[in-house]
C-alpha cells in the first residue's frame, strides 16, 4: 500500500470460479505474480466458485460439459458425490497447485476511473489502482425473478432455483416449476417422484436437442450469443440457444406426463396460478427457475453499457474500455469458453501492458 491506503498492481481479477482460475494461471504463465503484479479477489466463502451452492442432489454424474481447468486434470471423481464437493476440491486443489493466492471473502463494491489511468477498484479489504480488469463474476449472485400480477398475495413458499435445496423440500407438495431451462427440467424430474402434483410452465414452448452435440453445433450456438454482446445486448446463456438435451431420462419424464408443458400463467393468487382463460392450479410452491443475470453492477461507474442493456464485447475486452476484460461473459459463459476466455483476456492484456508502460511514480 502506499500512503493514501491505495495499493497498486498491473491487473484485478475479480471472481475465483473457472474464468477467474483460468485468467489467473494464465498471468501466471506470462510471468506476473501473485500479490506483486496480480491479485485474485473473490467473495465466496470458499474455494468452488458458484458450484459450491449447487443443491445436494447434483451429483457430479449429472453435470453436464465440466471442462477441466487449464494445467490440471479432474480425473478420478465419484459420480455419486455432489458436484459442490467435488469441483470446490478441485478448484481448492488448483488454487494451491498454482499458488494463485485468492483473497477471500473479498467484496467488489465499485471499479471506477482513477488516477494516472489506473482503474481504482474499491473492495471490502482496501482499494486497488490496477492497470487492467479481469471481470470473472458470473451471473450466480444474480438470480432473475419475473414479476406477476398477485404474487405478494402467495400464501405458499416461493424459491429460486439459487435456493434450491432438493427434492425432500417438496415432498407431499403440489409445486408449480417456471423454467423451461436444464435446471427447470432437472428439479421438475426430482421434484416429481416425491411431490404430491407438480406443474411445469414456461413462456415457450420446449425445444429438445436429439443426437450429438459436436464442434460445428457449439460453434454456432456460441456465434448466436457472441452476435447479442457485440451489439451491446444483455447476453443469454449459451445453453438457451442449444436446446434441451432428449436422453433417456427426459424421454422417461415426457412419456409419464412429468413434462408436459403449461404455457405461462397470467397471474397468481393467494393459493396457486390462474390464466385469463379461466384456468387454475392450486400450489404450494412456485419455484422460479428462470435464470440469472450477469452480476456487473460494480462496473457501473464506468458507464460500460449500451442503450441495450448490457456491455459491448469484443473478444473478452469491453469496447467502451480496453483496460475491462469480463469472462464467463455471454459467448464464454461455458465452462470451455469460460478457459479460452481466460487465456484470451490475459494475452490482450499483455499487449495492453507492454504499450502503456507504468508510470515510474505510481508504485
Amino acid at each position: 500500500m502506499n500512503d493514501f491506503g491505495v495499493r497498486a498492481v498491473d491487473v484485478v481479477v475479480v471472481g475465483a470460479g473457472q474464468a477467474g482460475l483460468s485468467a489467473a494461471y494464465h498471468l501466471r504463465r506470462t510471468g506476473l505474480e501473485p500479490e506483486r503484479d496480480f491479485v485474485v479477489l473473490d467473495h465466496a466463502p470458499r474455494p468452488g466458485g458458484a458450484w459450491q451452492f449447487r443443491w445436494p442432489s447434483l451429483t457430479y454424474g449429472k453435470v453436464h460439459g465440466m471442462h477441466a481447468l487449464p494445467g490440471k486434470e479432474l480425473t478420478g471423481a465419484d459420480p455419486a458425490r455432489p458436484s459442490s464437493e467435488v469441483i470446490g476440491g478441485y478448484f481448492a486443489d488448483y488454487e494451491e497447485a498454482f499458488d494463485l493466492r485468492v483473497h477471500r471473502p473479498v467484496e467488489v463494491s465499485a471499479v471506477r476511473e482513477g488516477e494516472g489511468g489506473r482503474l481504482r477498484v474499491e473492495t471490502s479489504e482496501g482499494v486497488y489502482a490496477a492497470r487492467a480488469l479481469i471481470n470473472a463474476t458470473g451471473t450466480w449472485d444474480r438470480p432473475f425473478w419475473p414479476r406477476y400480477q398477485g404474487q405478494e398475495t402467495f400464501r405458499g413458499r416461493q424459491l429460486h432455483t439459487a435456493q434450491y435445496p432438493g427434492p425432500e423440500a417438496f415432498a407431499g407438495k403440489r409445486v408449480v416449476v417456471v423454467g423451461g431451462g436444464a435446471s427447470g427440467t432437472q428439479h421438475l424430474m426430482e421434484i416429481a417422484e416425491v411431490a404430491a402434483a407438480t406443474t411445469w410452465v414456461t413462456r415457450r414452448e420446449p425445444v429438445y436437442r436429439e443426437g450429438p452435440f459436436g464442434e460445428v453445433e457449439g460453434r454456432a450456438a456460441v456465434a448466436l450469443v457472441e452476435d447479442r454482446v457485440r451489439r451491446g445486448l444483455p447476453p443469454q446463456s449459451v445453453v438457451s440457444v442449444t436446446g434441451l438435451p432428449l436422453n433417456d431420462a427426459v424421454r422417461a419424464a415426457r412419456a409419464s406426463g412429468v413434462l408436459d408443458r403449461l404455457p405461462m400463467f397470467d397471474r397468481i393468487t393467494p393459493t396457486g396460478v390462474a390464466w385469463d382463460d379461466g384456468r387454475t392450479v392450486e400450489a404450494d410452491v412456485i419455484l422460479w427457475a428462470t435464470g440469472f443475470r450477469a452480476a456487473i453492477d460494480h462496473l457501473a461507474p464506468l458507464r460500460l453499457r449500451e442503450p441495450g442493456g448490457g456491455i459491448a464485447v469484443e473478444g473478452t475486452r469491453a469496447v467502451r474500455d480496453e483496460r475491462v476484460h469480463l469472462v464467463g461473459y455471454g459467448p464464454s459463459a461455458s465452462t470451455i469458453g469460460a478457459n479460452r476466455a481466460g487465456r484470451a483476456a490475459v494475452a490482450e492484456i499483455g499487449r495492453l501492458l507492454r504499450r502503456a508502460p507504468q508510470p515510474a511514480a505510481a508504485r
